[in-house]
């Protein structure tokens, strides 16, 4: 009776399942785990608390960019998806174009059309567009394809749009890291606007070009700083510049250019900027000196409009 107690005071059991005997113990922490909770090791097994704290102290691997290494260009289908949902709304509620889309720097006169701004105006002409605050169409506009004539044209502008944000997304995704990217897009569509508005403000501009053409300099410049092989590249430069003079005559050439040159500038941030721990805050200094930029020039645009 003495050996068969003896025997049960000396069962180990698994120290998160304490009802399974085990006689394996942890080589870091040496507790007994069971085989549910083993995590093979280099030498021996590990408990599961153990591999998690060893994950912790592990440096994910970042690219040059600083971009953490993810397995899907999740924000390249976030925004493929928001462009098409808004396409089909359009479709089925087309005033979601006059009320998200148009920059519409101008007036709106007491027979409902639409003039081009004039300093000195009637009482009975309202403000409409960006000029009459509603600054948010500088964003929203990048995400609407579908003009008010609709037809083809907004199908062909999507298809196109959407099919370069899938090629090109994709790649600057895989370098920028999701939060670097999603800044990079949005400031490159805001920058599209802008030089719509202190350009040609009459102009009706819709469109993800913008973003589009700051992704297309963002590729370039991330070319140049990892050294590869630009024969490829500068083909699509060139045709990217070929399509930007080619839009002067069909579309809004301004929101192309004012996309490229506000991409280009947050992405020869990204690329050399110094690396250590001061990289992260220069890329954010930049993006929001950019965003603080891209403000400053819309205020004083809508303040020459309406004074």
């Amino acid at each position: 009776m003495e050996s068969e107690a003896e025997s049960e005071a000396t069962v180990t059991t698994c120290y998160r399942h304490h009802g399974v005997e085990s006689h394996v113990r942890c080589v870091r922490c040496d507790r007994y785990i069971c085989p549910a909770c083993m995590r093979e090791a280099s030498v021996g097994h590990q408990c599961v608390e153990c591999v998690k704290e060893g994950a912790r102290s592990v440096r994910r691997p970042r690219t040059a960019f600083g971009g953490r290494i993810t397995a899907a260009p999740l924000v390249t289908y976030v925004l493929i998806g928001l462009n098409v949902l808004a396409y089909v709304g359009e479709l089925l509620r087309p005033a979601i174009v006059d009320r998200f889309g148009m920059l519409g720097a101008g007036l709106t006169g007491p027979d409902g059309g639409h003039y081009v701004w004039q300093p000195a105006h009637p009482a009975d002409f309202r403000p409409e567009g960006v000029v009459d605050g509603e600054w948010y169409r500088l964003v929203t506009g990048a995400f609407l394809h579908l003009p008010p004539t609709g037809g083809t044209f907004g199908f062909l502008h999507i298809v196109m749009n959407m099919v370069s944000l899938w090629n090109l997304g994709r790649v600057v995704e895989a370098q920028l890291g999701r939060v670097r990217f999603l800044a990079l897009y949005l400031l490159s569509a805001l920058g599209g606007s802008v030089l719509v508005l202190l350009l040609a403000p009459q102009t009706p501009t819709i469109g993800a070009s913008g973003a589009i053409f700051g992704l297309g300099a963002a590729y370039y410049v991330m070319a140049r700083r990892l050294g590869a092989d630009m024969s490829a590249v500068n083909r699509f430069m060139a045709g990217l510049l070929l399509w930007l003079l080619i839009s002067a005559g069909l579309t809004s050439w301004q929101g192309h250019l004012g996309g490229l040159l506000a991409g280009g500038t947050v992405s020869l941030a990204y690329a050399y900027a110094p690396r250590g721990r001061w990289r992260t805050l220069v890329h954010a200094g930049v993006c929001v000196g950019v965003l603080v930029l891209l403000t400053v020039l819309t205020a004083g645009k809508v303040t020459s409009l309406t004074g």
